[in-house]
């Protein structure tokens, strides 16, 4: 047979080009409120909750009553209390001075008399700071955020700093993916993530905000924090994060023309009209392109479509 009428293989082709691709560590998580994004909401008195205005999941702005709370009956008897102590000490000195300037009592009366009006001037106001003089508190939002959890139930009796509504700062809630701990040096505070729901969807654009440098009890892994466009996603989402870790450089080539099968990694490249087997050192496999190491030749064609299909000396056809 002529060598014109040898079989040939039907193969597409590109051509090869030097450059870098992101190497990603991809990992798992789901979006929760930031450790230092949230606060809880109490009251330093014992009492009731009247009424919870707000449910789970809300999304709330600055200032926005949350829940109102009536102080309990003995916490404003001992705010009267400590007012009327008060009253009374005042009282006290101002009598202690006239004796004094009848040389009817001693400057150490005064002084002592004088102390008792510190002792419960301070008394009053740490009631003061702690709300016991407001018979009604109503529990206000402290930044723009969203309502992730409510400790009781309308009606509840509760001690004093037990807590009520806990808020997340708008800004404040992330995505908490685990990674391996040994491949956890690669990650840095500052890189770029793209973050996609497990469920489907747009990707986000993302970044690592936070790196633990110890293990997770419960999942043996190290609890990394990914930022997202605030809004974008809600507190409980799947998500599949990929991190950034650098750039590799080298031969950008398709996923599917290197071949791993029956020997050691290697393309193939159009010479004479026959496939040449170029061994390969794969750097970086991944959605976007491989990048390889190995003795390209950028002036010739590299077989894409077909590649599992030919052996060394093989020879084809191809378009581009």
């Amino acid at each position: 047979m002529a060598p014109s009428d040898a079989p040939t293989t039907l193969v597409s082709t590109v051509t090869a080009r030097r450059g870098a691709l992101p190497a990603t560590l991809d990992c798992y998580g789901t979006v929760a409120p930031a450790i230092n994004g949230t606060q809880s909401l109490s009251v330093a008195q014992p009492g009731q909750v009247t009424a919870l205005l707000v449910a789970p999941g809300t999304a709330v702005k600055a200032g926005q009553s949350l829940a109102t709370f009536m102080v309990a009956p003995s916490a404003r008897s001992a705010y009267e209390q400590a007012s009327s102590g008060l009253a009374a000490a005042r009282k006290q000195a101002a009598t202690t001075a006239q004796l004094l300037s009848q040389q009817l009592a001693t400057q150490d009366q005064l002084t002592q008399a004088n102390k008792a009006v510190s002792d419960a001037q301070h008394a009053l106001a740490a009631l003061q700071a702690e709300g016991a003089g407001q018979a009604a508190r109503t529990l206000v939002a402290p930044f723009d955020g969203i309502v992730t959890s409510i400790s009781v139930a309308q009606g509840d009796r509760l001690q004093a700093g037990a807590p009520i509504v806990t808020v997340a700062r708008a800004g404040g809630i992330v995505v908490t993916v685990g990674v391996d701990p040994a491949v956890h040096g690669r990650v840095a505070v500052g890189m770029p993530a793209s973050l996609k729901r497990l469920s489907g969807g747009q990707s986000l654009a993302g970044q690592v905000v936070r790196a633990d440098s110890a293990l997770n009890p419960l999942t043996r892994l190290i609890d990394v924090d990914v930022s997202f466009p605030a809004g974008a996603l809600l507190p409980g989402e799947a998500m599949q994060v990929a991190i950034e870790t650098g750039q590799v450089s080298g031969w950008i080539v398709p996923h599917q023309s290197v071949v791993t099968a029956g020997g050691p990694a290697r393309l193939f490249q159009v010479a004479n009209r026959q496939a040449r087997a170029i061994p390969i050192r794969i750097l970086l496999a991944s959605d976007r392109g491989d990048v390889v190491e190995g003795a390209l030749d950028p002036g010739k064609p590299l077989i894409v479509s077909g590649a599992y299909q030919v052996s060394d000396g093989d020879a084809v056809r191809w378009s581009n």
